[in-house]
């Protein structure tokens, strides 16, 4: 869901799944296992390097599959990369990220704020994800398509 606050862009999607949030957090903290569930229907996830740990981060390439694809990616025609660094690691709670895309294309410039949080429920943990000030050039469709793909792909993954 895409909203607006103090001219900023946000973005959130949510979604229960059952496993704790130990788990959970571990799956979002292994690069092996990122590479798996991260990337959003259509594409596939390559790390260049991982250090998880506050100030470390990663650098990772979104690969799309579809050679037929109409828009091109940010970075190159079948390919975002970004460049990720962790603000905050609360263990099994939240882990907050400043994500940049490498794209000559100013409409996905700026760095993009995206939260992770855990919360125990009655079913398994609630996972939620918000992104403040997301670039321009992301559609709130593509977007929230894209979340809610990550969501399911970690559902699939750990359930």
């Amino acid at each position: 869901m895409r909203t607006r606050l103090d001219g900023k862009t946000i973005d959130t999607a949510s979604r229960v799944i059952h496993a704790s949030p130990k788990r959970i957090y571990r799956a979002l903290l292994d690069p092996e296992a990122l590479a798996v569930w991260l990337p959003p229907k259509g594409m596939r996830g390559t790390f260049f390097s991982f250090d998880a740990r506050v100030g470390g981060g990663y650098r990772m390439a979104l690969i799309y599959d579809a050679p037929d694809r109409t828009e091109p990616g940010k970075t190159s025609e079948d390919a975002d990369i970004v460049q990720v660094h962790f603000l905050a690691l609360v263990e099994d709670e939240t882990i907050a990220q400043a994500v940049d895309f490498e794209s000559d294309d100013p409409a996905f410039a700026g760095t993009m704020r995206m939260t992770w949080t855990l919360r125990a429920d009655g079913e398994g943990t609630l996972v939620s994800i918000v992104c403040a000030n997301v670039p321009v050039g992301i559609t709130a469709d593509d977007h929230d398509e894209g979340l809610r793909s990550s969501l399911a792909n970690l559902a699939a993954f750990i359930e």
